[in-house]
């Protein structure tokens, strides 16, 4: 398949690159440290089953929805548009 000035692969390498970047910032994400058998934030119990689960925890579940919906990916346009690349 023609590709313009890319060479063979260079898509797939895009989708891997950007599953890597993905992986790399859920495991930045995910608790370090010691848990809590309160949450931080509402001061709730958090259950047993889920500090077994998610050691290092320190929110309850519907507290850590709340800030999970929070976030927001800045993302990184690795293709970026044929507009931007003839500038």
């Amino acid at each position: 398949m023609a590709n313009g000035w890319a060479r063979d692969g260079a898509i797939q390498d895009q989708i891997d690159d950007t599953i890597t970047d993905a992986v790399s910032t859920a495991r930045a994400r995910l608790p370090i440290g010691e848990g809590s058998e309160y949450c931080d934030d509402c001061g709730e119990d958090i259950p047993p089953a889920r500090r077994k689960a998610i050691p290092g925890i320190r929110t309850c579940i519907e507290c850590q929805s709340k800030r999970d919906r929070q976030i927001r990916n800045a993302g990184i346009n690795r293709r970026g548009s044929k507009d931007s690349q003839l500038r």
